[in-house]
C-alpha cells in the first residue's frame, strides 16, 4: 500500500483513513506508522512536518488532539504496546472484537482479567460520562502516591478498549475561569463510538477480527513479524 509524502495535518488524515490504523509516533515496534521518523530526526522526505514545533497544520504532536477535536470517524489513545496509536472508524469493530468479544466490563473485572484499579476509573468515568484526568484521579481517589498504578490502569483500560481519549480540558477556577495546562479527557469507547459500530463488532468473530488485521497489517508493512503482529492486535 502506497502512500503520498505527508505535507501537513490534511495529508495525514486522509492517509490516516487510507491506513486504518498507525502507530502515534514512530514505529519502534515494527508494525506500521504514517511518521516512522523519531521525533529528533529529520524526515526523509522534503516536508514542513516537523515534531513539538507548535504548528497545528505541520506539527505531529498536534495532529492527535485535532483528530479528537474536529472528527468523529478517528480514535487515538494508548492503543498499541501500551503506547499511543490511532484507529478509523472502519477498523474499530474488528478491535473491539478481537480485544472484547461479547464480554461487558463487569464480566471482565469478575474473571480477573481487569483490576481494581481499572475498575475505579471505569467506575468515575461512567458516572460522569466524560472526565478530564485531574478529575478522574480526584473522582476515583487516586493521591499522587498512587501516580504509578493509575497510569498502569488507565493505559489498561485503554489497551482493552473500554475508555479512550476524548479531547481536552483546562481546569476550572472556584469562579469557572480556565486555567493551567490542559488534560486529556476521557469517555467510555461505547460513548465515543456509538451503537452501531458496537453493533459491528459484535457481528464479527474474535478470529475473523484478528485474521483481517493480520492481512491489512502486512499490506501497509509485509516484512511485519507474525508474534509482533498479534500483541499489536490483541494487546
Amino acid at each position: 500500500m502506497d502512500f503520498q509524502p505527508i505535507q501537513n495535518y490534511a495529508d495525514f488524515a486522509a492517509a490516516l483513513l487510507k491506513a486504518g490504523f498507525s502507530m502515534g509516533g514512530g514505529n519502534s515496534e515494527g508494525i506500521f506508522s504514517l511518521i516512522p521518523w523519531s521525533w529528533n530526526e529529520a524526515p526523509p522526505y522534503e516536508t514542513s512536518v516537523r515534531w513539538h514545533t507548535g504548528e497545528p497544520e505541520t506539527d505531529p504532536w498536534e495532529w492527535r488532539m485535532r483528530v479528537l477535536d474536529e472528527r468523529t470517524d478517528i480514535a487515538y489513545g494508548k492503543v498499541f504496546f501500551k503506547k499511543s496509536g490511532f484507529i478509523t472508524k472502519e477498523w474499530a469493530p474488528y478491535f473491539l472484537a478481537a480485544r472484547r468479544g461479547k464480554a461487558d466490563f463487569d464480566g471482565a473485572y469478575i474473571d480477573g482479567t481487569l483490576s481494581h484499579a481499572a475498575k475505579r476509573i471505569y467506575g468515575a468515568v461512567l458516572k460522569y460520562g466524560t472526565l478530564p484526568l485531574h478529575a478522574i484521579k480526584q473522582i476515583a481517589g487516586f493521591s499522587s502516591a498512587d501516580k504509578s498504578r493509575f497510569d498502569g490502569a488507565l493505559t489498561e483500560l485503554q489497551m482493552r478498549m473500554y475508555l479512550t481519549m476524548c479531547g481536552r480540558q483546562q481546569k476550572l477556577s472556584q469562579k469557572g475561569e480556565e486555567y493551567g495546562w490542559y488534560s486529556t479527557v476521557f469517555c467510555t469507547t461505547e460513548q465515543f463510538w456509538g451503537d452501531t459500530l458496537f453493533s459491528q463488532a459484535g457481528a464479527i468473530s474474535k478470529n475473523d477480527a484478528v485474521e483481517a488485521i493480520t492481512q491489512h497489517v502486512l499490506k501497509l508493512n509485509p516484512q511485519a513479524e507474525e508474534k509482533k503482529i498479534n500483541k499489536f492486535i490483541l494487546g
